[in-house]
């Protein structure tokens, strides 16, 4: 399946320039020949991290988001792994994922479940508390992290051992832990044998610089395809038998032993 990732800048505390800027890449990455099957779209896209004022702002109960991405996959025959936004369900604000297949119905939801001390999350956000898998076409089971939450192997394991061949990461994460950003992917697709799906955001917030880098990296740890620095959409392709042919060629999950980790 073709890809492509919307690295994207994001205006902070302007959810109408946000969605407009968001859209618009969206409509030229549906430009590309080949289309992509599916599209990606950053952390946080709606708001940026405008957390003073996050309870006036945020989409109350993602309806504006929900409406809009599920009418542009149905528009266009695409998949979205719709980033994330800031959602407020019941006077709580969540940093919520939303996934729509190509006939603009909603798959699945995943709101972060790492809130990030350094940027203030947990004084803001109520974290999200069920790991999340969903069905791709072609039987392609995915999993979804945010940004932090890649930080946290367990929670990406629980996600192979639930089926997941491609993890998605929509991501806000700054300068100056590209060196982390870059490692902790790789390290995720090497050690659970999966394809990793990373899209970041570029551009300043306040005194904070985003340096993008979205990546597509496949379950051997190469990286398919990366970013600079600059908005782009960046481009890649998934293909499922790749992951079996490496779970079967270095047998990983079959030679866990984990009543010896201490777990079940």
């Amino acid at each position: 399946m073709n890809i492509a990732l919307i690295q994207s800048y994001i205006e902070v505390g302007d959810p109408a320039a946000n969605q407009k800027r968001i859209f618009d890449h969206m409509e030229k990455a549906m430009e590309a020949d080949p289309k992509p099957d599916i599209l990606v779209l950053p952390e946080m896209w709606n708001t940026g991290y405008a957390l003073d004022r996050i309870q006036e702002i945020a989409d109350k109960e993602g309806r504006e988001t929900r409406e809009n991405l599920s009418s542009f996959a149905r528009k266009h025959r695409v998949q979205i792994i719709g980033g994330s936004i800031a959602e407020k369900m019941d006077e709580q604000i969540y940093n919520t994922m939303y996934i729509f297949n190509r006939q603009g119905e909603q798959v699945a939801k995943y709101s972060k479940m790492h809130l990030f001390r350094l940027m203030d999350e947990e004084k803001h956000l109520q974290a999200g508390d069920e790991a999340v898998t969903f069905e791709l076409e072609e039987g392609l089971i995915a999993g979804a992290l945010i940004c932090y939450d890649i930080r946290f192997p367990e929670l990406a394991r629980t996600l192979a051992l639930e089926g997941a061949k491609v993890l998605f990461v929509p991501a806000e994460w700054p300068h100056p832990r590209l060196n982390h950003w870059r490692t902790l992917l790789i390290a995720r697709a090497i050690e659970n044998q999966m394809y990793v799906v990373a899209c970041n955001r570029v551009g300043d917030s306040g005194e904070t610089s985003f340096f993008g880098h979205s990546m597509i990296i496949d379950p051997w740890g190469e990286i398919v395809a990366e970013g600079g620095e600059e908005e782009a959409i960046i481009t890649g392709n998934l293909d499922s038998s790749l992951t079996d042919s490496v779970r079967q060629r270095i047998p990983v999950f079959e030679d866990r032993r984990p009543s010896l980790y201490g777990l079940k």
